[in-house]
């Protein structure tokens, strides 16, 4: 797997991640209800793309967030 995920978009995910948890595990929001159930899930996959670096559905449309890289190495000439 290629990241696809830069550190701005990474930082983002985890962010999301931990809020989402917060809300569920303090109980603002119900971790049973509807909403509770799609956020733990959402917040399991920014979780997970933020600690890989690699989004699945970036990767289905040809995204990345990632600084492209340099095709000459600086040391060429």
């Amino acid at each position: 797997m290629k990241k696809n995920v830069g550190n701005t978009d990474r930082i983002i995910r985890l962010v999301a991640a931990l809020a989402i948890a917060a809300l569920l595990f303090t109980g603002t929001i119900a971790p049973s209800s509807s909403l509770g159930l799609i956020l733990a899930v959402a917040g399991g996959v920014f979780l997970l793309t933020g600690l890989l670096s690699w989004c699945g559905i970036y990767q289905l449309v040809g995204l990345s967030s990632c600084p492209m890289e340099s095709k000459s190495s600086p040391h060429q000439h």
